[in-house]
């Protein structure tokens, strides 16, 4: 599937145009004759250009969101045409691979990728991904596209240890992971250009600024105000899934129960710190999902201690089903989290009835804690 060649003209004529604009400023940041980009500038100019939805913040494997279609967007030089650049990072997991043999890390490796491209595509309603990618070269920037695939893991074969890193191919790709970094690489094969254009790059930057910041439509629009954010754990106590609360109360005893009946737990500390962010208990408000869905929902229980949804199964059906793929009756366990590369989830407050929820990286729940010293 490409993208590029799809889109309206004129959204193609106003990302030409964006990309120029960026990188005639390229001498603010080095002398090169190579135009720079930074990525997340890359990231904006995209979202704006082709109104697509912005998911950079979201910790998931595409960058941004048109319609069904899945968007990794990246930027790197052109060098010889077939560089190999970061996909993905697997910090988190270390323990999961750390002590495996190499065929077995690759192995594990290829499992913890495709998992994540699925949890992503599931997440966020999307039908395919693709690359997005500006490639650098002198004096101009060249556009290339390509699916994203997964790893075929029954196809995996010439794994090979190097200095540092360990290779392997699928049929379809080459990849080489870099142990000490956690970080999977894959080389892009970047020949077949769609698009080109120069840039010229200004020789005084400063002098134009002004300028440059006066001409109609370059001011990025923002989209919905953020007001605040929180981050929730996907999990209890020592990074345990409980087995009759939090994700799992529909396990619980005491009551019959519907085999979808969950709530995100919300830490003391999360009231504690942010009284004024989430309503009065039982106060019903508007939770968008990553899919542009809407959910009804409410703060529960003794001290306000879960995040449901109005109807106590919806919460669950999305979460466990239509994203974690999980069958009715089957446990969620911490290990299943962490294959995905998630365990919290982030809360933006846009109103006082209005929040948003998107999923995170293991390890951002802890990370908010100790930025706010919870």
């Amino acid at each position: 599937m490409i993208f590029l060649p799809n889109q309206p003209k004129q959204q193609q004529i106003e990302y030409e145009k964006f990309l120029k604009i960026a990188g005639c400023l390229s001498n603010l940041f080095s002398d090169s004759s190579v135009p720079y980009l930074y990525y997340r500038i890359a990231e904006k100019i995209f979202c704006k250009s082709f109104r697509a939805e912005d998911l950079s913040r979201s910790d998931v494997s595409a960058d941004a969101k048109k319609d069904k279609l899945g968007i990794g967007l990246k930027t790197f030089l052109a060098g010889n045409l077939k560089t190999y650049q970061k996909v993905a990072e697997f910090n988190s997991d270390r323990s999961l691979y750390k002590n495996l043999t190499d065929e077995n890390l690759v192995l594990k490796i290829a499992e913890l990728r495709n998992a994540r491209i699925n949890f992503t595509e599931k997440a966020h309603g999307l039908e395919n991904s693709i690359y997005h990618c500006v490639l650098r070269d002198k004096g101009r920037f060249l556009i290339f596209e390509e699916p994203m695939n997964k790893i075929e893991i029954g196809k995996i074969k010439n794994v090979k240890k190097n200095k540092g890193s360990i290779s392997f191919q699928d049929g379809k790709d080459d990849y080489s992971f870099l142990v000490s970094k956690s970080t999977l690489t894959k080389r892009f094969i970047t020949g077949s250009a769609l698009h080109e254009f120069d840039v010229e790059i200004l020789k005084d930057p400063l002098a134009e600024l002004e300028k440059l910041l006066n001409i109609k439509g370059l001011e990025f629009e923002s989209g919905a105000k953020i007001k605040q954010t929180v981050f929730l754990p996907l999990y209890g106590r020592k990074q345990t899934v409980f087995e009759k609360s939090g994700l799992n109360q529909w396990n619980a005893g005491g009551r019959p129960r519907d085999l979808n009946e969950v709530y995100i737990p919300i830490p003391s500390e999360i009231h504690h710190n942010f009284p004024k962010f989430f309503p009065d208990r039982d106060t019903p408000f508007t939770l968008k999902l990553p899919d542009g869905r809407q959910m009804q929902s409410k703060i529960c229980q003794d001290n306000g201690k879960a995040l449901m949804s109005y109807s106590n199964r919806e919460l669950g059906q999305w979460i466990l089903r239509d994203v974690l793929g999980l069958k009715e009756g089957e446990l969620l366990t911490y290990d299943k989290l962490q294959t995905i590369g998630i365990d919290s989830v982030r809360i933006d407050k846009i109103s006082d009835d209005q929040f948003e929820i998107n999923f995170s990286a293991t390890g951002s729940y802890d990370n908010f804690k100790e930025n706010f010293n919870l």
